[in-house]
This record gives structure tokens, C-alpha cells and sequence, in this order.
């Protein structure tokens, strides 16, 4: 396999100066110092500001101070084990990671692909991409050479199965038709920024639930017309060098008798699962109504969605490794949760240092200030709310182009903006949903998005002289209409006052 190559030009400008960024963790330690110094000076000048409707004036604190450092030294353990995304994570990963150990996901996800109709294949494989992230990095390291191999079978360019499924894997990434880890770290983070200025407020894993899905939906018919219209002419004219590869019949992956028994199992304990939760919390007086808040969105199901994931997933995953064969005991269980906390650590040590920065600019009222003066300024321009969440999404875009974890990009700007729009009527929910949309949109352009080599080095099997500058050329059709036609889906929305998910309005009243 050729080596990658280094991207000419403008691209190896931005690739040199985003690989000097620090890793995302490092990054908030500085930011952290920073802010420590900035609250101390801020302090110095006595500012402060009035939150509208209220007469008490806040003050910006110095986290230099004496009680800045009191509260900094005694705080600190408390900042991590109550940042809302550890701990949802963590859970919904535990029962996630037995389904994608035990082989589950993945032969859902090739059992999807290859029972397709040669006409859909291309709406099913950006379909089965968005779904994908549900698995995290199985997307990319399953569906995506899975979908070159379909391609050749169907006698069709394997780069554009390549293409196809990078869009929906990537660029799709914030979409969904079920809840999956993303919901949870980004509203974790979103009900951390929003209690700058509305302690009460919490953003919940669902808040963005019906738009994602009807995205799911959307984006899949705008990701099968870019590769028919764009990708697969494109690819026509750029033939010359590329190898068809070898296909792989059918019967060479084919279901044996033990997978298709535990399939079997995971659709009944998904019908048996789903039938008990609706009963015991659909009708008045089920168990898992809660009284003091009626209606299913109070229910206890709705409030612990999460442990609900990951309880399904788990027993599904483990029904499936079990009766396939795959798991030999109940301690392979164990290993599939042990293995998958084993991947978290990275993701813990980021969310370590996030969560000091978070909680120090809130303790410090900076949080505050920016969000007042912000908010006050973009009132005096009477831009439209919904012109205010077109530039969010296109500022998200843009610096997804640089960095490009969604976690530490969020960390960095929910704390300004959620704040910010919320004092203009716009909810935290509508924040979160413009920042998933940009930072979904163009993390198929960037060489810096960490998968990038990885899908290059998949092209390169069928075009050996393939670079990152003709991947991006692929790819840059679906970034441009993701963006546009997600964009306009999210302004019919706003213009409809459709909810983003249970109880989520785009504004506040």
C-alpha cells in the first residue's frame, strides 16, 4: 500500500498549523491558566454586570484570590465526578461496547449492506453509516471498506461506496435515529454552560432527538444523490488508474447457523424489551410514572434513557456473543465492559481537564459577563434568532476545520454561546443542534479529522496513486450540500416551531 500523501499547498499549511495545536487535553490546561490570570485582572478593574430582569449586579471573581484558590483546591475532584458527560457516558459505553464486542453491530451493519437493492445501495449505505455511530469507530473500520467491497460486487466504482459511506459515518455523524454517546457527552456539556446564567435548566440526552432523526432521513437521500450525481461522474472521468479490486461473494461472508439463532434472540428480547418499557411507562399509574411530574416525558424511562441503552445493549450484545458461539461464559460479558473502559481513558483525561475549565469559568462570572455583554450586543444589531444559529453553524464549521474533537470544540464554546443565546430566547437545545450541524458537515474535508488517513489508506486499495487532495475532492460535494441542505432543515424548524426532541423548543418563552 502507497504511503499517504502530504497535501499540497494551502492543505499543508492548515495541516502544519493545526498538528502544532495541543492535544485537546493539554489544551484546556492552558486554557485553564489562562483563564486564571484573566479572572484575576478582570477582578482588578471591579467589573460586573446585571443579568436582565434582576437588580443584584455580579462581579467577576479572581480565581487568584484567596477564595479562588480555596475554592479551586477543594473543588477540584468535585468539578470531574459531577461533569454531567462522565458519568452518561461511561454507562451508555458499558452496554454499547458489548454489542459492538460480542460482533453484533457488525453484522447488522453487513446484513444491511448486502440484502440491498442495487438502486438503494447508495442511500442505504449513507443510512447505515449515520446508524453506525451508534458503535463509534465501527463505522469507519467496518462499513467503510464493507462498502468499497459492495460496489465492486455490484459492478459499480468501489471509491464511490468508499465516498458514500465517509459521508454518512463522518459528515453524519450528529444524526440518529436512536440516542446514542454524542446525545449524552454534548447535553452533558450543554446543562453544565447553560447553569451559567439558569442553574435549574438541565439539556437532556433526548433534547435533540426528533430533529436527528429526521435528519437521519434527510441526510441519507442528499448523501445517495451527491454519489449519483457528482461522485460516480466524477469518478467516470478519473478512471484511468483505478482497479475494480476483487469482489466478494455472498456465501464468502454468509450467516452461519449460530449468528442467525442469535439474531433471532436479539430481535425477540428487542421486542420484549420495548413492549415492557412503553407498559411500564406509557399508561396512567404505570410503575415508572412519576407522580409529581405526569406524562410520559416526566416518566423515570425518559429521565434514565441512558441506563436504558445501555441495559439493551448489553443483554443484546451478550445474547447475541452467547448463542452465536462468540462468547463461551458470562466473564466474556465483563471482559467486552473491561475492554471497552479501557478506551475510555483518553476520553476521561480530556473530560478531566474540561471540566476545571468549565467550572472555573462559571465560579469565576466570567461566564456571566461574556454572556450578557454578548447577548446585549447582538440584540442591539435586531439580527433574527434564526440568522443568529446560521452563523453558529457556519462558525462550527469552520473550526471543525482545525479541531476536530466535538467534545473539546464543544467545551470550548457552549460555555460562551449557550449562555449568550439563552438570554436571547434561544434555547440551549437549538445551540447544541446549530453546533452539531457544523461540526458534522465538514469533518470529511479535513486532513486533520484523526480517520482521514485511515479512509485514504481503504481508497488507496482500488487507486494506489489516490491522495488526500483527491479524497477531498470526493468528499467535498456532500460536505457543501450536508451543510446547506441541514442548514435549511433546521430553519423549516425554527420557522414551523417544531420541537427539537421531548419538551425542547428551538425558543424560549
Amino acid at each position: 500500500m502507497n504511503a499517504i500523501k502530504s497535501p499540497p499547498g494551502a492543505l499543508a499549511a492548515i495541516a502544519r498549523w493545526g498538528n502544532r495545536l495541543p492535544a485537546p487535553a493539554l489544551l484546556f490546561l492552558w486554557l485553564s491558566l489562562a483563564l486564571v490570570l484573566i479572572s484575576a485582572v478582570v477582578a482588578a478593574f471591579d467589573v460586573s454586570t446585571r443579568l436582565p430582569g434582576q437588580d443584584e449586579r455580579i462581579a467577576v471573581r479572581s480565581l487568584l484570590s484567596a477564595e479562588g484558590v480555596r475554592w479551586a483546591l477543594t473543588h477540584t475532584v468535585d468539578n470531574f465526578v459531577s461533569f454531567a458527560p462522565v458519568g452518561t457516558v461511561l454507562v451508555a459505553m458499558m452496554g454499547l461496547g458489548v454489542a459492538e464486542h460480542s460482533g453484533l453491530l457488525r453484522v447488522l451493519l453487513e446484513r444491511l449492506v448486502r440484502r440491498t437493492p442495487r438502486g438503494l445501495l447508495s442511500w442505504v449505505v449513507v443510512f447505515a453509516g449515520i446508524l453506525s455511530n451508534l458503535a463509534m469507530d465501527a463505522g469507519y473500520v467496518v462499513l467503510i471498506p464493507l462498502a468499497g467491497l459492495m460496489y465492486a460486487a455490484a459492478g459499480r466504482p468501489p471509491l464511490a461506496g468508499i465516498a458514500a459511506a465517509f459521508a454518512g459515518v463522518s459528515a453524519g455523524y450528529s444524526a440518529n435515529l436512536l440516542i446514542g454517546p454524542v446525545d449524552a457527552i454534548l447535553s452533558g456539556m450543554s446543562t453544565e454552560a447553560v447553569a451559567i446564567v439558569a442553574p435549574e435548566y438541565t439539556v437532556g440526552v433526548e433534547a435533540n432527538y426528533y430533529f436527528a432523526a429526521v435528519s437521519t432521513l434527510v441526510l441519507s437521500v442528499l448523501g445517495a444523490w451527491v454519489t449519483e450525481r457528482w461522485v460516480m461522474p466524477y469518478l467516470a472521468r478519473t478512471a484511468g488508474s483505478e482497479e475494480r479490486g476483487n469482489p466478494v461473494p455472498d456465501e464468502a461472508v454468509a450467516l452461519s447457523p449460530a449468528d442467525r439463532r442469535g439474531l433471532w434472540l436479539v430481535a425477540g428480547w428487542t421486542l420484549l424489551f420495548v413492549s415492557g418499557v412503553l407498559a411500564a411507562s406509557v399508561p396512567e399509574g404505570a410503575p415508572l410514572r412519576d407522580p409529581d411530574s405526569p406524562g410520559f416525558l416526566g416518566s423515570a424511562a425518559m429521565q434514565g434513557v441512558v441506563v436504558l441503552i445501555a441495559l439493551y445493549a448489553a443483554v443484546a450484545g451478550w445474547l447475541f456473543g452467547r448463542f452465536s458461539g462468540r462468547y463461551g461464559s458470562s466473564q466474556a460479558l465483563v471482559q467486552a465492559m473491561e475492554g471497552t473502559m479501557a478506551t475510555m481513558a483518553g476520553y476521561l483525561v480530556l473530560m478531566f481537564f474540561a471540566a476545571q475549565f468549565v467550572n472555573y469559568f462559571a465560579w469565576s462570572q466570567l461566564g456571566t459577563l461574556l454572556a450578557v455583554s454578548g447577548a446585549e450586543g447582538l440584540k442591539g444589531l435586531a439580527v433574527p434568532n434564526s440568522v443568529l444559529l446560521i452563523v453558529f453553524v457556519l462558525m462550527a464549521a469552520f473550526i471543525n476545520l482545525f479541531v476536530g474533537s466535538a467534545s473539546a470544540k464543544w467545551g470550548l464554546l457552549a460555555p460562551v454561546f449557550v449562555p449568550m443565546l439563552f438570554l436571547l430566547g434561544v434555547s440551549p437545545e437549538a445551540t447544541q443542534m446549530a453546533f452539531r450541524i457544523g461540526d458534522s458537515s465538514t469533518n470529511i474535508i479535513t486532513p486533520l479529522m484523526p480517520y482521514f488517513g485511515v479512509v485514504v489508506a481503504f481508497a488507496q486499495r482500488y487507486k494506489p496513486d489516490l491522495g488526500i487532495g483527491t479524497l477531498m475532492a470526493m468528499m467535498l460535494p456532500y460536505s457543501i450540500v450536508f451543510l446547506l441542505g441541514w442548514s435549511a432543515l433546521m430553519l423549516v424548524w425554527f420557522w414551523l416551531g417544531l420541537p427539537l426532541g421531548p419538551g425542547a423548543p428551538m425558543l424560549l418563552n
